[in-house]
């Protein structure tokens, strides 16, 4: 276990709905893990991380950072493009008729399956660039103002 007064674990733990647990070694828990996550407040290594875990694991993981100080390492198919994918094929509807919106750059693996994508007006210039239209920022409601200016003005689906 670890120390729940620590930066970002209560939020993290109430988020995902379990406790964190702590191990100085993976290799016995590899074969069942599904999710490594790293959190620091040190950004550029947790960047650093990232990178490192991206050459290490190639095509075998995902690691994709959906906070500054969070990295996230999971199965490659674990990811929000996939998920457009399956409920694409589970509710018969096409990707194109699909909508999808987000802020972080883990979003812009749901952004390439879409027909539709909606970065947040406080997404970084990467997310912004790599979404079809973007809203306003989450503070000025961009969630609404994107349904509003280009979900319920288009005949298409929405997953976010």
């Amino acid at each position: 276990m670890t120390d729940a007064k620590r930066p970002h674990v209560a939020r993290e733990q109430w988020t995902v709905r379990f406790p964190p647990v702590v191990v100085a070694d993976y290799s016995p828990h590899l074969e069942r893990v599904v999710k490594i996550v790293g959190v620091s407040d040190d950004l550029e290594a947790v960047a650093r991380c990232e990178k490192a875990m991206q050459d290490w694991g190639g095509t075998r993981i995902s690691a994709e950072r959906l906070q500054p100080y969070y990295l996230d390492v999971t199965h490659p198919s674990a990811n929000k493009g996939c998920v457009v994918l399956t409920l694409s094929k589970l509710l018969d509807i096409p990707t194109e008729a699909i909508a999808t919106i987000g802020d972080m750059p883990n979003d812009m693996l749901m952004f390439e399956k879409s027909g539709m994508s909606i970065a947040m007006g406080n997404a970084s210039a990467e997310v912004r660039k790599a979404a079809t239209y973007v809203t306003t920022s989450s503070e000025a409601e961009g969630f609404a103002n994107a349904m509003e200016r280009f979900v319920l003005r288009a005949p298409i689906f929405f997953l976010g």
